[in-house]
């Protein structure tokens, strides 16, 4: 079987108290146009559950404050997870191309976090307008200009 491994290409830091992507010098180059795109996915590690208990839970006891009692990981935004990969849309304020630096609105990452990759946001591929959701998340945020100021506090338990 081959070996599959991910190559981090920065991390998340702090900077003038918001997070930044610092990408590290060889992949600074990857960064060329990326400016014209106002948002990116960034695929990052959720280091602080990389070990095999959190690799091992296939499921989250009322991991939300309205949701089921069960759900499984799969269903879930859940650091816990057999690969502990992560997916955040992040709007950019400003990108410093010489020193490989993403200027971001709003991530969930911890400072430290590993950034496996980043894509930019096309509306073609990544929007979907015709959502199906469970009603008990049907008063999160309807988009991502307004998830950074919600209290996410109020409706996870983890």
């Amino acid at each position: 079987m081959e070996q599959l491994y991910i190559n981090p290409i920065g991390k998340i830091a702090i900077c003038d108290d918001k997070k930044v992507i610092i990408l590290k010098q060889e992949y600074i180059l990857a960064l060329t146009g990326l400016d014209e795109f106002g948002y990116i996915q960034v695929l990052w590690w959720f280091n602080g559950c990389d070990n095999i208990k959190s690799r091992l839970k296939l499921t989250e006891k009322r991991p939300y404050k309205n949701g089921p009692e069960i759900l499984g990981t799969f269903a879930t935004r859940s650091p816990e997870r057999p690969n502990p990969i992560a997916l955040t849309t992040a709007y950019v304020t400003h990108i410093d191309f010489k020193n490989g630096i993403i200027h971001l609105a709003y991530i969930d990452a911890d400072e430290g976090s590993p950034i496996v990759d980043i894509k930019p946001y096309t509306p073609s591929l990544d929007r979907v307008e015709s959502i199906l959701i469970p009603s008990w998340c049907e008063n999160w945020p309807k988009c991502n200009e307004e998830s950074g100021k919600f209290d996410w506090s109020s409706v996870f338990n983890f």
